[in-house]
């Protein structure tokens, strides 16, 4: 699995309508590309959050960040303080969740 994580800072006022706009328009497409796992939006200091895109593999990774680069092009990036930027896309480590059956892990 593999991890593209993406840092953006916005006028605090605009993050809770940001994030609503992300969950109702992004997440429905991100969520039919090949490859796509899940993906997390943290909000890390007023008006500034990263975002984490899990894929399965490096090529849906690479795509599913290009794709999410043209979307916050549009609809995030003129809102934004300044450029959005791609702290990095690699291969997940460790990947463990809570299941009702058990756990699941990479290693």
């Amino acid at each position: 699995m593999y991890a593209v994580m993406r840092k953006i800072k916005v006028q605090p006022h605009l993050i809770d309508m940001l994030t609503q706009k992300t969950k109702d328009v992004f997440v429905p497409v991100l969520k039919n590309e090949p490859g796509f796992i899940e993906f997390i939006v943290v909000q890390i200091a007023e008006g500034e959050a990263v975002s984490i895109s899990i894929f399965e593999t490096q090529e849906a990774a690479e795509e599913g960040n290009r794709k999410a680069f043209a979307w916050a092009g549009e609809h995030l990036f003129p809102l934004a303080e300044g450029p959005a930027e791609i702290v990095g896309l690699g291969k997940l480590l460790l990947y463990q969740q809570k299941e009702v059956a058990g756990e699941k892990s990479i290693s």
